[in-house]
């Protein structure tokens, strides 16, 4: 597997002074995804975006993982009931086209 697509804990943890421990916490509650590739762990490359977006929550507004972890569930149903909004939106605008 080739570690162009992924990026070093220690690295990552480096560039947003946090200890290693944090993300392996964040692993633990299913949040983030990391590989253990020939003894060292990373982080996909596209897993990064979430990862920063984590990592703020827990530095920046100091929420406990159990709290980030209850903040991600509250998004994911907030974006799908958007989308069934937008698709109930949809079949009403097609009903009232044909009659």
């Amino acid at each position: 597997m080739e570690t162009k697509e992924y990026i070093t804990i220690d690295f990552f943890c480096r560039q947003h002074g946090i200890e290693v421990s944090v993300i392996n916490t964040l692993h633990e509650y299913g949040l983030i995804e990391v590989m253990l590739m020939e003894e060292k762990e990373y982080l996909p490359l596209s897993e990064l975006a979430e990862a920063e977006k984590l990592i703020r929550l827990y530095g920046e507004l100091a929420v406990n993982p159990e709290g980030i972890d209850v903040i991600i569930h509250l998004l994911k149903r907030i974006k799908s009931m958007q989308l069934q909004i937008q698709l109930l939106e949809n079949r009403i605008r097609l009903y009232e086209e044909n009659t």
